[in-house]
């Protein structure tokens, strides 16, 4: 692929798997070049559209060198992590060399180029069970599984970084990714997949025989988990006007990204039904450990901040996306 001199580059780590592919493409419609760096351990190849891929691993920090050296970005986008909540309870320490070690080889690999900006995909996960709800930046973090002490770490590396070197940083806290790009492009691709909507989908169209609920005992209107859903291609929006505030912030910043509503298991399974003219088979489950009851995001600071909003807060219509990408043959 032949790079054009006009466009300013952005490393993209994870460029291959779900949101970062998103990102990707906001990126190329924004005027940037991004560059994928990823092992495609979770990744898919085939999701690597708007730029060049470069093929390697955070814990190969002279792999990590040489990608800067050779594009030589003015940031990086950070979404390359391990994602499991359950796997880093069983495996913590795999979580803590890929997810903390891996981005401390980042950091020093982009502090030895002289590339002074990035912003990170974190989680509301660092929250952990949350006292209130909305939940604002500056509720107590109390993560609850290693998953999310990890990205807790990092936001703590990125503020130290800050500190210590200048690096300028947004920590971007997502709540539920869902839905998949409207143009049908790219879209959730999990092996194994874990999350409610395209579980739910999956069951619709009739590739898994049932949807389990885990939990109907919560303290919600309906005894199942309260979530809020943000449509995929509004965090890819995120990151780009991110980008924009580096450009003219210093220090290291933390902002909500959701819709700032939630939904229950069983009322997203009602509108996954309706979407896809079909009945969901579903069976009851016991809770998964470190469950809260619910989490519902305040995102007030980053419209004030980054002049971000949801463009997709129609929770049918985020489904929609999902389902026309789960039907489609794209992939």
């Amino acid at each position: 692929m032949k790079i054009s001199g006009r466009r300013k580059i952005v490393l993209v780590t994870g460029g291959a798997g779900y949101v970062g592919s998103h990102a990707c493409k906001a990126l190329a419609r924004a005027g940037y070049l991004p560059v994928t760096f990823d092992n495609l351990s979770r990744g898919q190849a085939w999701a690597v559209k708007w730029g060049p891929l470069e093929r390697g691993d955070l814990l190969d920090f002279a792999r990590i060198v040489a990608a800067l050296k050779k594009h030589r970005p003015i940031a990086v986008l950070h979404f390359a992590a391990l994602a499991y909540v359950g796997e880093s309870v069983a495996d913590p320490l795999r979580y803590y060399r890929n997810n903390v070690g891996g981005t401390a080889n980042l950091l020093q690999a982009m502090r030895d180029a002289g590339v002074g900006r990035i912003v990170f995909s974190s989680t509301c996960a660092v929250y952990g069970a949350p006292k209130r709800v909305p939940i604002p930046e500056n509720h107590p973090q109390a993560p609850v599984n290693p998953y999310g002490r990890s990205k807790q770490m990092v936001e703590q590396m990125l503020a130290d970084s800050a500190s210590a070197y200048g690096l300028r940083s947004v920590s971007l806290r997502y709540f539920n990714a869902a839905g998949a790009d409207p143009e049908g492009e790219t879209g959730e691709a999990h092996e194994p997949e874990t999350h409610l909507v395209p579980l739910a989908l999956e069951a619709a169209a009739g590739l898994r025989s049932r949807l389990t609920i885990h939990g109907a005992d919560y303290p919600t209107r309906d005894g199942t988990c309260i979530r809020d859903y943000v449509h995929v291609s509004d965090l890819a929006d995120a990151h780009v006007l991110a980008l924009g505030y580096l450009a003219k912030h210093a220090g290291a910043a933390a902002f909500n990204l959701g819709n700032g509503a939630g939904f229950t298991v069983r009322e997203v399974i009602a509108a996954a039904e309706r979407v896809a003219g079909r009945k969901i088979p579903v069976r009851m489950g016991p809770r998964r450990s470190g469950d809260p009851p619910a989490l519902v995001a305040n995102a007030g600071l980053a419209r004030r901040k980054l002049g971000w909003k949801p463009g997709n807060r129609d929770l049918e219509a985020i489904l929609a996306t999902a389902w026309r990408w789960q039907r489609s043959s794209a992939r």
